[in-house]
């Protein structure tokens, strides 16, 4: 059973960082179990604002970088698949990161798990010919695979 606690609304934030969306996710309580609650997080981050995405995105690591805060051991853990000593890689990873920040204003962002770092790179670079709006989106729905898959390891 997963309740309305104190202890729920800090999973729900490491999962997500969005106040609104921790507290609809928390308002649905209490659940049987995380797949009762998975559509409720599911349906909450299909409507995040431009200023949620910034919220939720202060606490991500760059792809490749060691972050800090409640969801790094997290993010250690989504990343490691794609982990790789590839010099080459690892500098055209970095040289995409600068050129995506200085075009959005904003980390790099997107579901790591289950991706290998050549196919980080891909979307990385397909994704800075999008439009700044167009981007937000895309930025928004990475967020909310890496809540769901999120929830599911923290609420297991």
């Amino acid at each position: 059973m997963i309740d309305d606690t104190p202890r729920t609304r800090e999973l729900l934030t490491t999962a997500l960082h969005v106040r609104r969306w921790v507290d609809e996710v928390a308002a649905g309580c209490p659940y049987d179990d995380v797949e009762a609650m998975l559509p409720v997080a599911d349906l909450a981050a299909r409507h995040l604002s431009d200023a949620e995405v910034g919220e939720a995105m202060a606490g991500h690591p760059r792809i490749g970088e060691r972050g800090t805060g409640s969801g790094a051991a997290l993010s250690r853990s989504e990343q490691s698949s794609s982990t790789t000593e590839d010099p080459a890689l690892v500098a055209a990873m970095a040289e995409g990161n600068a050129a995506y920040e200085q075009r959005f204003g904003r980390i790099f962002l997107i579901r790591a798990a289950g991706r290998t770092r050549p196919e980080i790179l891909a979307e990385l670079r397909r994704r800075l010919t999008s439009d700044p709006e167009t981007e937000t989106r895309e930025a928004a729905d990475q967020l909310r695979q890496i809540a769901l898959l999120r929830l599911n390891t923290l609420f297991a």
